[in-house]
């Protein structure tokens, strides 16, 4: 089952365009959304999500059309996005007591079980977390009410190496069972190469390649000198940062 679909994405800012950006997630995989900061991965998380308004663009979530069914998509949707201020003298306990309202189907056991997971006390306020604990706050809210799609933006932004590992390991453990997908953006080709099963590569608001992980690292390796080792995640994105770098590709 095909659990994303996005068609010719395009969002137009003053001096910003993302152009018609377009790529699918199949169940049971996790997609890495990359890119440098500036290219348009969190637009394009926004405008998918209509929290900005997309120019143009079609969208297709758990085989629903996302504009005519938004309510019912986004009771399967688990997101977690950057920026996102929670009151700071709240506790985590009171917040948590107004978001499960908005979802019929909130798993009390899952929310207990994340929360030991990630070592959170719902006694303290935000304003006492780390930037890491609210990361594995916001996620902890967003794996407890059934969620079958994740989109998620650098989860693993502020973590620790061992959280961040443990995280990646959560994520390949969520869609093991084939009925769960997971978008994520990030800057770290290592989480990449931990757990990622597709790849998509965005660069000045377009889509430079999307493809699973093999194919992608496969179609850049013309990039490296002819004699040279394979290229690996992190020589691929430093090589086509540079200035027509990414026109060499093949998928």
């Amino acid at each position: 089952m095909t659990m994303l679909q996005v068609e010719a994405l395009t969002k137009k800012y003053p001096a910003f365009t993302l152009q018609d950006v377009g790529f699918s997630l199949e169940a049971g995989r996790i997609m890495g959304l990359i890119g440098r900061n500036g290219a348009g991965k969190s637009t394009t998380l926004k405008a998918m999500l209509h929290l900005v308004c997309p120019d143009h663009g079609k969208i297709h979530m758990l085989g629903r059309d996302f504009a005519k069914e938004e309510k019912a998509c986004k009771q399967e949707l688990g997101v977690v996005l950057g920026g996102v201020a929670f009151y700071q003298t709240k506790t985590l306990r009171a917040i948590t007591g107004v978001t499960r309202r908005f979802y019929p189907n909130w798993d009390e056991a899952a929310y207990q079980k994340y929360l030991r997971f990630f070592e959170l006390d719902e006694q303290k306020q935000i304003r006492q977390l780390s930037e890491g604990m609210k990361v594995k706050y916001s996620l902890t809210l967003a794996l407890s009410h059934g969620a079958r799609l994740f989109l998620l933006d650098e989860p693993t932004s502020g973590l620790d190496p061992v959280a961040r590992e443990e995280l990646l390991e959560l994520f390949r453990q969520l869609v093991r069972d084939g009925d769960r997908s997971i978008l994520f953006s990030t800057h770290i080709t290592s989480d990449l190469e931990q757990c990622a099963d597709d790849i998509t590569y965005i660069r000045n608001g377009r889509v430079v390649a999307s493809a699973d992980r093999e194919s992608f690292i496969r179609s850049f390796q013309n990039l490296k000198p002819s004699a040279g080792p394979a290229l690996t995640l992190e020589q691929i994105m430093v090589n086509c940062e540079k200035e027509g770098g990414y026109d060499s590709f093949a998928l």
